[in-house]
């Protein structure tokens, strides 16, 4: 096997690799980590990261990063519980997605208005929502106790949470769309090329904005499965989430470089988080040492698609 092989083989399958390990080994440390139930609860627990590394995957794909869905999943939460209390649970649920794609919109028209790099611009941005969403909720909790607002987090459909159903709906949708459409096709190209992109008459303006309405849309769509988790609206929510989305997305194999990844791979990366967050808890380790190997593992990733980039 040459090393571009091997290396294409990396990116592409390590992360599920590395899963495999770690359930074996997990497994073999304590009787209850092989178990429909637990594994359904690191699913639940992890469903809104994996919807927004989902979205997160297009950004990156497209040669972009938003460092602003954690602050669009506060903006979300905030809104959402505001407006259950105020109008209707329903409604409040509803709002919180349409929310995340407005916020979502105007990081990508202020991208690429003002030719900003979008790492730069949605720094700025999470601020500004941050900022909003402390407003809204006056720097206080604002709890929602109602059966109409909770059902999304905590209700099951055939013995699995709606929150998972609506992780792998989100998941397979993402994936059609990447994989089987036009549209697909284009945001492949952009990130790839995007002089190319230009030249072959694909608006690439647009394409970065519908990626960045697309992560927050996920982003308030993630906050309303929280929110309804824990019935409560709080600014200080989703904080750190963005970083770990990006993780997720590159221990998937997508490239830093845009132009190629997978949805499934992005999905498997929240688990494999998961997985490594749920070992050291099993160990009763310091976290020290999971925060240490998290980052090398990330290390690992970004190391293996730059190679592939270089080649």
């Amino acid at each position: 096997m040459t090393f571009v092989s091997l290396t294409r083989f990396f990116q592409n399958y390590a992360v599920l690799i590395m899963i495999i390990v770690l359930m074996i080994v997990l497994s073999l440390m304590s009787d209850s980590f092989l178990t429909f139930r637990n594994l359904l609860n690191i699913l639940n627990q992890n469903a809104p990261l994996a919807i927004m590394a989902s979205a997160m995957t297009f950004v990156i794909i497209a040669g972009g990063f938003d460092l602003s869905v954690g602050a669009i999943f506060a903006m979300g939460s905030v809104c959402s519980a505001w407006l259950a209390l105020n109008v209707d649970p329903y409604f409040g649920l509803m709002m919180a997605p349409i929310v995340g794609l407005c916020l979502g919109m105007l990081n990508g028209l202020a991208i690429t208005l003002l030719h900003v790099h979008s790492f730069l611009a949605t720094i700025a941005t999470s601020l500004i929502f941050k900022g909003v969403a402390v407003v809204i909720s006056d720097g206080r909790l604002i709890p929602v106790r109602m059966a109409e607002f909770t059902w999304l987090g905590r209700g099951s459909f055939g013995g699995v949470f709606i929150a998972v159903w609506v992780m792998i709906a989100f998941a397979l949708i993402l994936t059609f769309v990447l994989t089987r459409t036009t549209y697909g096709r284009k945001v492949l190209s952009v990130g790839g090329n995007e002089e190319a992109s230009i030249l072959s008459g694909i608006r690439t303006n647009r394409i970065k904005i519908s990626t960045f309405a697309l992560a927050g849309l996920a982003a308030g769509l993630a906050s309303s499965i929280s929110v309804s988790r824990i019935s409560m609206g709080q600014a200080s929510a989703g904080a750190g989430m963005e970083l770990q989305a990006i993780a997720a997305v590159i221990l998937g194999g997508t490239s830093i470089y845009g132009g190629s990844g997978a949805i499934w791979r992005s999905v498997a990366g929240v688990l494999l988080l998961a997985l490594i967050n749920n070992g050291f808890n099993i160990l009763n380790a310091d976290p020290f040492y999971r925060d240490l190997t998290t980052g090398l593992i990330i290390l690992a990733a970004i190391g293996i698609s730059a190679a592939g980039k270089r080649r």
